[in-house]
């Protein structure tokens, strides 16, 4: 097995607060944690991202993956799984991971349902129904979250950790959902030009659109009326999660200490940040038009700082 097609990003603390804005959000959020918790976050996003690249990186090339290849990632994929699930590490960074999964009693089913849907981006080059998507958020964006949120949420005693007083998965589920479409409009032009579509050929069916319709507008940023209304649908579905989130935040925070009730509140705002700039009606979902600068996160963060109230 040649694990060296396994490539790690880096996403080390930097101690000037200001390099990091552009950073992905739940990083941002981690921030504000203690330094051992926040190292152990680190480490465990780099291995999610592992998964997710090794899949997202093969799948942009514009050859389609032989049998054969996908074979060989799904072999990959699961034999780093059962390295794990066996806790004999094949390389000194799973090793790493493995202490940090100890060392704050991490349960292993994020990883293994991550695993689960990545076999599936594999196999697969579209959702064929909104449900099919949902299933895959369960590892795609429930799973990370859920980590996140158990690192929020555990309590040390002594040299070990308790396990948080709530699910972790019910309270990652909702503000992961909402995440996860956001950055679906986000990402739209950039996952577009990647040769990736996240949009659920159902809903695209109902709007009458195709593959190389959604990939034209994001070269040409010309949105017809038919993308226009997928956007408002997906606006609306993210709309019920936000909702559902602001609930959800609301209840789970008492649960936290300060410094984690203002990370979980974060991920709410930052993300609301960038729901509040899509316009399905006028809008071309560019990068450059959803993505909010630096300077604006950081009056985001600054705002949600001075108004956090325990």
């Amino acid at each position: 097995m040649d694990n060296t097609k396994l490539k790690y990003p880096n996403f080390y603390a930097q101690p000037d607060f200001e390099k990091i804005l552009t950073n992905p959000i739940l990083d941002i959020a981690a921030r504000f944690w203690d330094d051992d918790r926040y190292e152990a976050f680190q480490v465990c996003y780099r291995s999610m991202r592992v998964i997710d690249d090794l899949v997202d990186d093969r799948k942009e090339k514009e050859i389609e993956m032989s049998a054969s290849e996908k074979k060989e990632l799904e072999s990959l994929i699961n034999h780093w799984m059962i390295q794990f699930e066996k806790n004999q590490p094949i390389d000194d960074f799973q090793k790493e991971l493995l202490d940090i999964k100890h060392k704050f009693n991490i349960p292993l089913w994020p990883w293994q349902r991550l695993a689960k849907s990545m076999i599936f981006d594999i196999y697969h080059i579209r959702f064929d129904s909104f449900l099919t998507f949902l299933r895959y958020t369960e590892g795609a964006a429930i799973s990370p979250a859920s980590i996140f949120m158990h690192l929020c949420g555990v309590s040390k005693s002594g040299t070990k950790y308790k396990q948080p007083v709530f699910d972790i998965r019910y309270a990652a589920r909702y503000l992961a959902l909402f995440s996860y479409l956001v950055h679906i409009m986000r990402d739209f032009e950039k996952d577009q030009k990647r040769s990736l579509n996240y949009f659920a050929f159902d809903l695209m069916q109902k709007n009458n659109l195709t593959d190389s319709e959604l990939r034209n507008a994001a070269l040409r940023s010309k949105i017809s009326g038919n993308i226009r209304q997928l956007f408002q649908q997906y606006y609306d579905i993210a709309h019920y999660y936000q909702n559902k989130s602001r609930k959800l935040v609301n209840e789970i925070q008492p649960s936290l200490q300060d410094r984690y009730q203002l990370s979980y509140e974060l991920i709410f705002q930052l993300y609301s940040q960038i729901f509040d700039r899509i316009d399905t009606k006028n809008g071309t979902f560019t990068e450059n038009e959803l993505l909010p600068s630096a300077a604006e996160r950081k009056s985001r963060i600054d705002q949600t700082v001075s108004s956090f109230v325990p």
